[in-house]
């Protein structure tokens, strides 16, 4: 009943879908009003239905329901409740169900708001959310159902739809979700991306509604600012989380392996992240409109080519899905909607055209500008090292027909690993880290060298302090020397504005400087929260750089009772036990740790495998502080009665101040996007 219930709520929302699009474009060409709100009605009524096919799936996977093909895949009675419900993302078809219900809270929330001065706004939002919500119902229909069940027919064990003639209902071999999943992280890293991706779908529509509509003033960026806030915070969280995930359970003692699908998340970031400061010029200069609206195309394009490139197996990830059908859909469906939003830009292209000039190389808009511009860089150097590879791997047909050409394409898969990203792109995220100390620092309107250098000297003094403590704490590598120099000045800057303001205001009512701060910070949210959004960059930035430039480690086996040595830290072997639980086998070694020979804590590395997939995940035991990580990993071991094993030691020298920041960054996201007071003394 549970199944037959979630599939007829996914195929009624998907026709409710078609309704809805019609009903609006009707509308617009009748000019009824009536018949666009009957859209947005449909509208609201898709997160409904969608919620009861979402609870359903849910009730599935919950009480094993393995003549369901996904429940199968996915679960197992083994696991607990929690992971089954988790479950609901951990596959292909739910994950796309999950998309699609996200999507329909996301517009259904939109369709909520007051449209008494933008109605020529609403059919057109309508009509592009519901465009692609009707995609990814179509997908999770027709190509990747999750309420599929097993049948048996004569012919042997088949998958349908529905039930083939003579057939009766089978049950699966229950699978179990893929042990690197069963972590905590699955509980928040996916869903956070997901709210990131589909939550972009909102100014995309807004932007695509003014240009239809032919209301190309800066209105349709103030009502998405805070969407696009909330979608870069979810997509920031989706990928800090990620971070944590494989930092927790892939073994390998880092945090970002420049994997193709980790960048293909990081492609929508990219250009969204531009786009919440362009509109910064477009709302402060009436500067930008074309750039803006291109932007967001971007983002779009980025949010679909990275779901594309996640789910139809031509990547090999940890990260990605099985190979699927999915595949020429998506790539369909990139092309027209990219096709059909560049059009509508060239064709409002004269009407997006201001009078407002740049004044200045040296004005804060250029500095805007040129922020935005090493963003696209970086975007185009890692959108090149996703496909790269896929390129080479599908030009191989060329070869086979034309025999010259044999030797130049040879469909071999050329893979690009993070050598490449780093040359590449990490010169541009310094420039990126310098330009944040650069920016705040600049006029708007006009900026000469002279008034620039005047605004920069105190910030650059202060920020020596710290090359001289990296200098004394014998850091002597310029490359490294230059890093911490370069935290240490965009942080001096983001420290110096507030303190210059606070002061000011100190001095002008007599308040305390922390009430003068406080009372700053109440009455420019958007300002002061984006100060702290760049402040808890740099805290991440400051952990990249120890764990990327100051990372050390070592391999050792050790017999029980001896140690092994990593800089001033000691490890000592004292124990190791096997237990085994209905769902896996975990063998753990006891670790105690000295640092200057001073006892330091006790370690519990291990290694679990799990008996439904046979897949080992390895667990580090980890001793954090804000100067650095140890990070022990149990490699092998001999027999539990011989007394030998081998670990893996990392020392991640100030690592933990990435996930300080991260916590900052989501605190100064609400900030900046938290309404202002009115304004008084």
């Amino acid at each position: 009943m549970m199944t037959n219930l979630g599939l007829g709520a996914l195929f009624l929302t998907f026709v409710l879908s078609f309704y809805g699009i019609g009903a609006a474009i009707y509308g617009v060409k009748t000019k009824s009003p009536a018949w666009v709100a009957s859209a947005r009605n449909a509208m609201l009524l898709t997160f409904p239905l969608l919620t009861l096919s979402a609870l359903s799936l849910i009730y599935l996977l919950v009480n094993g329901h393995y003549e369901v093909e996904y429940v199968a895949r996915v679960t197992s009675d083994a696991m607990p409740v929690y992971l089954k419900i988790t479950a609901l993302w951990g596959g292909q078809a739910g994950s796309l169900l999950f998309w699609s219900w996200l999507m329909s809270a996301f517009a259904s929330a939109v369709m909520l708001r007051k449209w008494d001065q933008d109605r020529e706004f609403l059919p057109w939002v309508i009509v592009v959310t519901l465009i692609t919500l009707a995609f990814f119902l179509l997908l999770a229909l027709f190509v990747e159902n999750p309420f599929r069940r097993v049948w048996m027919t004569p012919d042997g064990l088949k998958i349908a739809l529905f039930q083939p003639a003579g057939a009766f209902l089978a049950r699966a071999v229950p699978q179990g979700l893929n042990p690197l999943l069963r972590h905590y992280g699955m509980v928040f890293h996916p869903p956070m991306l997901y709210l990131g991706f589909v939550s972009f779908v909102i100014p995309f529509a807004f932007a695509i509604a003014a240009l239809i509509s032919g209301r190309t003033d800066d209105r349709w960026i103030r009502i998405t600012r805070r969407w696009t806030l909330a979608a870069w915070l979810f997509l920031s969280a989706g990928l800090v989380l990620g971070m944590r995930w494989a930092y927790d359970v892939l073994g390998w003692g880092g945090y970002w392996g420049w994997d193709a699908v980790e960048v293909a998340a990081l492609l929508p970031w990219l250009p969204g992240t531009a786009f919440l400061h362009s509109v910064v010029i477009q709302e402060k200069r009436n500067m930008l409109k074309h750039w803006n609206v291109a932007l967001v195309i971007l983002t779009y394009a980025s949010v679909i080519f990275a779901t594309f490139l996640t789910r139809s197996g031509v990547l090999s990830s940890v990260h990605a899905f099985a190979e699927s059908s999915i595949g020429p859909l998506f790539f369909v469906f990139i092309g027209i909607t990219s096709v059909t939003a560049l059009a509508l830009l060239l064709w409002r292209w004269n009407s997006l055209k201001t009078e407002v000039h740049m004044a200045s190389l040296f004005s804060r808009e250029a500095m805007f500008l040129l922020n935005n511009l090493l963003l696209v860089a970086i975007f185009i150097v890692c959108f090149w090292g996703v496909v790269f590879p896929v390129i080479t791997e599908a030009t191989g047909f060329i070869g086979t027909r034309v025999p010259a050409l044999a030797n130049l394409f040879t469909g071999q898969k050329i893979t690009v690993g993070a050598p490449y990203y780093e040359r590449a792109a990490g010169p541009l995220f310094a420039a990126l880290l310098l330009l944040m100390g650069i920016c705040p620092l600049a006029a708007w309107g006009h900026s000469t060298v002279k008034t620039l250098g005047r605004a920069i000297w105190k910030p650059l003094a202060a920020s020596l302090v710290f090359l001289v403590l990296a200098f004394v704490a014998g850091v002597r590598q310029p490359l490294s020397l230059f890093a911490i120099w370069l935290v240490g000045y965009a942080g001096a800057v983001i420290v110096y504005e507030f303190g210059r303001a606070a002061l000011a205001r100190h001095r002008q009512t007599g308040e305390n400087l922390l009430a003068a701060l406080n009372r700053l910070v109440s009455r420019n949210h958007r300002r002061y929260g984006g100060a702290l959004i760049h402040l808890s960059i740099v805290l991440m930035a400051l952990g990249i750089i120890g764990i990327e430039m100051f990372q050390t480690q070592t391999q050792g086996s050790i017999p029980l009772g001896k140690t092994l040595k990593l800089g001033n830290y000691e490890i000592m072997y004292t124990d190791l036990i096997s237990t085994s639980s209905s769902t896996h086998e975990k063998t753990t070694a006891t670790i105690n740790v000295f640092k200057n020979a001073r006892p330091a804590g006790i370690l519990h590395p291990s290694r679990a495998v799990y008996f439904d997939s046979g897949q080992p995940v390895t667990m580090p035991g980890l001793r954090s502080t804000l100067e650095d990580d140890l990070y022990v990993i149990l490699v092998d071991w001999e027999d539990i009665s011989a007394q030998g094993a081998t670990f893996k030691v990392y020392r991640n020298p100030l690592v933990n101040w990435l996930w300080l920041g991260a916590i900052l960054l989501a605190v100064a996201t609400f900030v900046a996007g938290w309404p202002e007071r009115e304004r008084g003394t």
